[in-house]
């Protein structure tokens, strides 16, 4: 069974300039997706998908391979990361290669690692899924949101406002680091959220959205607790 490791990397970040590549806790982020890729030795390729020669020339610094570069429409503000998945297996069966897994791995992603990938890939085999995500739990129950209507808090959900949070359901969110999905399946839904999907359930501390300065330094905060306790 081949298994292809896709980095999503394109040049144009808007709300961090050049965030694929900044430094991270001593060197560029998009080297810890790289690392744990390599080293968990379970894809026979690893490769980043950008339209950026400088992130391309950092990405083969520490290993990876950027065989062709993105299309104009994969690198757009509005392409998704289906979009580029898409396109990524597409090129490759022009070139005669084919995968039966495939790993979307993001850029700024800094607490992947490759025994959280070698998890992964166990579990989506283990299930008998299509795909696998990583999820964590909501740290506060969603049904106990509030919205503001005309400048006055209001409860979304009214039913559950004596509601003790412990009886609630819990609810997930996709945690935004890596995916695995089955390349055949994939290639009929043309989505990651779509399908039977399995999940692999994470702890607060192992996630953290990077979209501004204030969540950068959050991560980096995570990263170096996680790294003091080993």
């Amino acid at each position: 069974m081949k298994k292809i490791a896709v980095i999503t990397a394109r040049g144009g970040s808007k709300r961090i300039p050049r965030k694929n590549i900044k430094e991270f806790c001593g060197k560029p982020i998009i080297a810890y997706s790289i690392e744990a890729a390599i080293e968990s030795g379970i894809f026979d390729t690893v490769m980043v998908s950008t339209d950026d020669e400088e992130i391309a020339e950092v990405a083969k610094r520490y290993g990876a391979e950027v065989p062709f570069y993105r299309s104009e429409k994969t690198s757009g503000d509005f392409a998704t990361t289906n979009d580029v998945l898409l396109e990524v297996i597409d090129e490759y069966e022009k070139r005669g290669q084919s995968f039966d897994v495939l790993c979307c791995i993001y850029p700024t992603a800094p607490f992947i690692t490759a025994a959280k990938l070698m998890d992964g890939i166990k579990l989506l085999t283990d299930s008998g899924a299509d795909t696998l995500i990583p999820v964590v739990d909501f740290s506060y129950p969603p049904q106990r949101a509030m919205h503001i209507v005309d400048g006055k808090l209001e409860f979304m959900y009214p039913e559950n406002l004596n509601a003790r949070s412990q009886d609630l359901e819990k609810h997930y969110h996709d945690v935004g680091q890596f995916y695995f999905t089955k390349v055949e399946k994939y290639k009929e839904t043309r989505n990651l959220m779509r399908g039977n999907i399995a999940p692999m359930v994470l702890s607060e501390l192992e996630v953290q959205d990077i979209d501004n300065q204030i969540d950068w330094q959050m991560a980096e905060l995570k990263y170096k607790l996680m790294h003091d306790e080993k």
